[in-house]
């Protein structure tokens, strides 16, 4: 009788499939020792509410929630779920697609704490999510404009904030890049050092080779 790979034997290849087998999903995957699943939109609250009380799942955990951005897709904008089961020692990660018009429903009647988790994606992918009952940025100012994990976010050309003692108030001004751009060549960080008894890449920017032929006489 041949043997069963070990493959075959991996608690979330059975898991996945028996996912597979009772919701509708866009895909199921292993990938790098971690179960994946994809799934539309609409299907994304139940899936997340089989996930954390189906008593082979227990995912009962929300550990974060992050985005990603493919700028050459249709649906740019991806969502990541990433849960925990502590009953079974098992993690999964969720995915749902999306692009820059088109909302994506909230999880907080599921896990409370996806508000925080959508409030960030939110701020940095500008992901909408029908129903977060506080849908305000979290890390960038008020009235801050753009999304700045997104791909095609410029560096430049946005306003910062600051508060300004002598009008006693915070003020908005154009960003402004008060260093120049330096240049480095990579080469020795101890160029110029006096007491160099050895050759290091880049000393001879500060010519030590003269002194150093004349020290050793």
């Amino acid at each position: 009788m041949a043997e069963t790979p070990a493959l075959d034997n991996n608690p979330l290849v059975e898991l996945g499939e028996y996912i597979a087998a009772s919701l509708t999903l866009s895909s199921h995957e292993i990938i790098r020792g971690e179960l994946i699943l994809t799934c539309a939109r609409e299907t994304l609250v139940p899936l997340l509410t089989f996930l954390r009380d189906e008593p082979r799942c227990k995912f009962q955990q929300l550990m974060d929630i992050c985005g990603a951005d493919y700028p050459n897709k249709v649906d740019r904008l991806c969502v990541v779920y990433n849960l925990l089961s502590l009953k079974h020692n098992q993690r999964i990660r969720v995915k749902v697609w999306t692009n820059e018009e088109t909302p994506v429903p909230s999880v907080v009647d599921v896990y409370p704490t996806a508000g925080w988790f959508e409030r960030e994606t939110w701020d940095m992918y500008g992901v909408f999510f029908t129903g977060n009952p506080d849908l305000r940025r979290i890390l960038t100012d008020y009235g801050f404009d753009g999304h700045p994990l997104r791909k095609d976010f410029p560096l430049t050309g946005y306003v910062e904030m600051r508060y300004d003692p002598e009008q006693q108030r915070v003020v908005y001004e154009p960003v402004k890049l008060t260093q120049g751009f330096r240049k480095f060549d990579f080469l020795s960080p101890w160029e110029g050092s006096p007491d160099m008894i050895y050759n290091l890449p880049g000393d001879e920017k500060a010519a030590l080779n003269d002194n150093f032929e004349k020290r050793m006489g």
